[in-house]
């Protein structure tokens, strides 16, 4: 098999460029030649008739491409193509936008805290409306996590413990799309990783943060081991069924009575750290799924 794993040109450095090292050395343990293109690159290089994209796919004998990336248009227009993508555009769209993936769960019978998906906007905010703020505030109460819908790492997740620095929050922000989302006090600084691939739960993880709210390792957090119980990993995998992910790094909160409640899904989660705490390569359990896809 040969496929092309596809990066952000304009997102480097040595954590990105660790994870690509893994996903290509297990591509050689498992037969496939994988070539590292970039979003930019690959754009350069691609001619504007479908047509003729689709024979240049099929004289470079791409069999599918790891799409690494966020870049939805590419994974879009290769789709466009005939190219068989890990993960689907739809699916990757959904994951990077938190709106998009509460609204997709929404009705899913999956527990969620309770969110707010503030109104689209246009411009920088300098006044609000105060019905607006109401509605937040009766909803959620307070203290309350704001999200923007595009971020990673814990980076643009803030927690507002009064009217005043909500709105505060919500001018700094804007015209960024953002989330409002009740605070589970009982998972403060605290949360599950669970790396799923097909319908797997590969390895897990609790992380732990005594000084923030926010779990996350690049905040300061820690890593300790976790054997997802069966209620986490049914979690897990029903989430990426009903979005439609071929694989995820999907983050539970613990519920006030210990029950997983879901927080994010990342479409292409950095397994580095979860690699380096369990011994579980998550790479190569991609590339096993990618094989077995291929061989139906």
């Amino acid at each position: 098999m040969k496929g092309y794993l596809i990066v952000n040109h304009f997102l480097q450095g040595e954590k990105f460029d660790e994870i690509n090292s893994f996903l290509l050395e297990s591509a050689k343990k498992h037969n496939i030649t994988l070539i590292c293109r970039t979003n930019a690159r690959l754009t350069a290089d691609l001619p504007t008739d479908l047509e003729e994209c689709r024979e240049y796919f099929k004289n470079e004998e791409i069999d599918f491409a790891l799409f690494w990336d966020k870049d939805i248009r590419l994974a879009y227009f290769l789709e466009k193509c005939g190219v068989r993508v890990f993960n689907p555009s739809h699916a990757i769209e959904r994951c990077d936008d938190k709106s998009l993936t509460y609204l997709s769960l929404l009705g899913e019978g999956v527990p969620m805290p309770k969110t707010v998906v503030f109104p689209k906007t246009y411009f920088r905010l300098s006044e609000l409306p105060d019905d607006l703020i109401d509605a937040i505030e009766e909803s959620l109460g307070y203290p309350v996590v704001v999200k923007e819908c595009y971020g990673s790492f814990g980076k643009q997740v803030y927690l507002s413990n009064c009217r005043e620095e909500l709105i505060g929050i919500i001018k700094e922000c804007s015209p960024s799309p953002l989330i409002f989302q009740e605070f589970i006090a009982s998972s403060r600084g605290r949360d599950l990783r669970l790396n799923v691939v097909g319908d797997r739960v590969l390895t897990a993880m609790e992380r732990r943060n005594d000084g923030d709210f926010r779990a996350n390792i690049t905040n300061g957090g820690y890593m300790v081991p976790h054997t997802a119980s069966e209620k986490e990993q049914e979690l897990a995998i029903r989430v990426c069924r009903i979005l439609g992910l071929d694989f995820a790094g999907v983050d539970l909160l613990f519920g006030e009575d210990g029950s997983p409640v879901l927080c994010e899904v990342n479409s292409n989660a950095h397994f580095i750290n979860i690699f380096r705490l369990t011994g579980v390569n998550v790479a190569d359990g991609i590339m096993s799924y990618i094989l077995q896809e291929a061989a139906k």
